[in-house]
C-alpha cells in the first residue's frame, strides 16, 4: 500500500511539471495552475433551465459527439429555440417522444453534415437524452433543491460514486463518465471524469488495471488524488491537459489553444521515472 501511495504521488508530480517542461510558448506552471483550479469554472447555475442546459452540454462532451452535435448546429446553446429556452417543463409538455424532438431539430436548426436517422445514431440518442434529462430536472423544485440532493451524496465518500450511477440511470445515453463531467463542471470537485485520456495514461502507467471500467477508473483517480493530497478535480485536469493538449481558454497558445496530445510521450517519460 505504501508503494502505491508513493507511485501515485510521484505520478501526479511528474504530470503537473510535464507540460511546462516542454518549453511550449505560453505553457507555464502558472497557466497549468489556473486550469487545475476549480476557480476557473463558471458560477453554479441558479435556475433549473441552466441546469438542464449544462446537462446537455456534458452529454455531447465525448468522442465525436461534440462535432456531430454541438459543432453541427453552432453550439448546444442553439437548441434553445427548440427547447423553449431550455425550459424542461415546456419541453415535456411539447414533446412526447425523441422522434418529435429530432424532427424539430432537423427542421429548425438543420445540422450540418450527415445526420443518421437510425435509432442508435448519435442524434437519435442525444434526443433521448434531451427528453429524459428534462424529466430528471423536473423532479426538483429548484436548482437549490438539486444541490441539496447532490450534497447528500457528496458528503459521504462511501456513497459518492453512486450518484453518477444514479444520474446515468435517470438520463438515457448519458453514461457514468459524462454524469461525472456534468457534476465536475458544476464545481463538485470530488467527481473526476474517467475519460479516454485518463484511461490511456492510467493504464499506461499501471496506475490501474488494463481492463478497468469507468467506475474503477473513477476510483483510481480519486485514490491518486487522495495520495497526492489534491482534489480529484485537480488530478483529473492535470492528466487531461496532457492527454488532450487543449488550453481552450487561451487561443493565443499553440493553434487556437491546442498544443497537440502529449500522452504517448508522457507515458514513456513517466514510466522511466516511476519504475526504474
Amino acid at each position: 500500500m505504501k508503494q502505491v501511495s508513493q507511485i501515485d504521488r510521484k505520478a501526479y508530480k511528474l504530470a503537473k511539471a510535464y507540460l511546462p517542461s516542454l518549453n511550449i510558448s505560453g505553457v507555464t506552471a502558472e497557466l497549468v495552475e489556473k486550469y487545475i483550479s476549480p476557480l476557473s469554472l463558471p458560477p453554479k447555475p441558479t435556475t433549473k433551465n441552466e441546469l438542464y442546459r449544462r446537462i446537455l452540454v456534458s452529454a455531447q462532451n465525448a468522442g465525436m459527439k461534440d462535432k456531430v452535435i454541438g459543432k453541427a448546429i453552432g453550439g448546444v446553446g442553439k437548441l434553445s429555440v427548440v427547447l423553449y429556452g431550455f425550459d424542461p417543463k415546456k419541453v415535456l409538455k411539447k414533446y412526447d417522444s425523441w422522434k418529435s424532438i429530432f424532427h424539430q431539430i432537423k427542421k429548425q436548426l438543420k445540422p450540418r453534415g450527415k445526420v443518421r436517422r437510425t435509432s442508435r445514431g448519435i442524434w437519435p440518442n442525444y434526443c433521448r437524452t434531451i427528453l429524459s434529462a428534462a424529466s430528471f430536472v423536473e423532479q426538483f423544485k429548484s436548482a437549490g433543491d438539486f444541490y441539496k440532493w447532490v450534497d447528500f451524496f457528496d458528503q459521504d465518500a462511501r456513497a459518492r460514486a453512486s450518484l453518477p450511477m444514479l444520474i446515468d440511470q435517470e438520463i438515457k445515453d448519458l453514461g457514468f463518465a459524462l454524469s461525472c463531467d456534468f457534476l465536475k463542471e458544476l464545481g463538485y470537485i470530488n467527481f473526476p471524469k474517467p475519460d479516454v485520456h485518463l484511461r490511456d495514461i492510467f493504464t499506461g502507467l499501471k496506475l490501474c488495471g488494463d481492463e478497468v471500467d469507468n467506475y474503477q477508473l473513477f476510483k483510481a483517480i480519486v485514490r491518486l488524488a487522495n495520495n497526492a493530497k489534491v482534489s480529484p478535480y485537480n488530478a483529473d485536469k492535470v492528466f487531461w491537459l496532457i492527454g488532450s493538449g487543449n488550453f481552450n481558454n487561451h487561443p493565443n497558445i499553440g493553434r487556437k489553444g491546442k498544443i497537440g496530445r502529449k500522452k504517448k510521450e508522457f507515458i514513456k517519460y513517466a514510466r522511466s521515472k516511476l519504475y526504474k
